[in-house]
């Protein structure tokens, strides 16, 4: 694989590398939470000093949440499309995740798409495989209207819209108002996304500062029902905080436990829309 291309990377977009990275470490493990090898496959092929420098100042904890709201993700996504096996599910911010691969490419009825910016998704092809059959690529900033227009044609199916690691690097109005525009759009839909509380955006921009690794975030969410008041119909299904789950390998963790604004710090947030 060309370093070079990926290298092109900065930004919000590098941060695809951090997660690609985390995802295949975490494949190899005998006791993985989540296997994607296919991330395993694409580090391989990669510049292994350059992926290691990206996560090196990334705390075990830290990567471990990370795949806890992978493996969250993941799971939302599976018991949706048990429920709706005809849906449309539209992965915003997809970055280099195989989220189609892992839960959704036996079902024969899905249509699946990829969203991100033109730079992610040109590698996207070049690296991972284009498009076909039920998988689509969707070139654009999830704030641009003209991917709602394609995906609308399916507007009279069930809707799942998945924002892994993406809402917190927009400004709070950015993100109010793609959740209005998908309300409007599509009444009925489920999305799901993970948000930093203020105080931990606030210690990550710190530590982005002093590393000059990552990007900075901007839109926090101090408290999950903050969202239900943006419209009448939006409402909260479940919330998760991995940093509260009981597992083992958070350990190292357990005095956030004892904290409660640390330990819903970082969660996993699913509406009805």
């Amino acid at each position: 694989m060309s370093e070079t291309k990926f290298q092109t990377l900065s930004g919000v977009p590098e941060t695809s590398l951090i997660t690609l990275y985390i995802r295949a470490i975490e494949s190899q493990r005998p006791d993985a939470l989540i296997k994607d090898e296919r991330a395993e496959a694409l580090v391989r092929q990669m510049d292994q000093k350059s992926l290691h420098k990206t996560t090196a100042l990334t705390e075990d904890s830290t990567r471990l949440v990370t795949i806890l709201k992978t493996r969250d993700f993941d799971r939302i996504a599976q018991d949706f499309l048990r429920r709706h096996p005809e849906a449309i599910v539209v992965h915003i911010g997809c970055g280099f995740d195989t989220r189609f691969e892992r839960v959704a490419e036996r079902n024969e009825l899905v249509e699946w798409y990829d969203l991100d910016l033109p730079e992610i998704i040109a590698l996207r092809r070049m690296f991972i495989g284009d498009e076909g059959g039920r998988y689509h690529l969707l070139a654009c900033s999830m704030l641009e209207d003209a991917w709602l227009d394609t995906v609308s044609a399916h507007r009279q199916r069930p809707f799942l819209f998945i924002a892994e690691g993406v809402f917190m690097y927009f400004e709070g109005v950015q993100v109010k108002s793609l959740v209005l525009s998908l309300h409007e759009h599509f009444p009925g839909a489920e999305l799901v996304f993970d948000a930093y509380s203020p105080f931990l955006r606030w210690a990550h921009n710190i530590k982005v500062a002093r590393t000059r690794i990552g990007a900075p975030l901007h839109w926090a969410l101090k408290h999950p029902q903050d969202v239900e008041q943006w419209s009448d119909g939006i409402h909260l299904l479940d919330e998760r905080f991995p940093f509260q789950y009981p597992e083992p390998r958070l350990r190292r963790a357990l005095k956030l436990r004892l904290v409660p604004f640390l330990s819903t710090g970082i969660g996993v947030f699913h509406y009805q829309l």
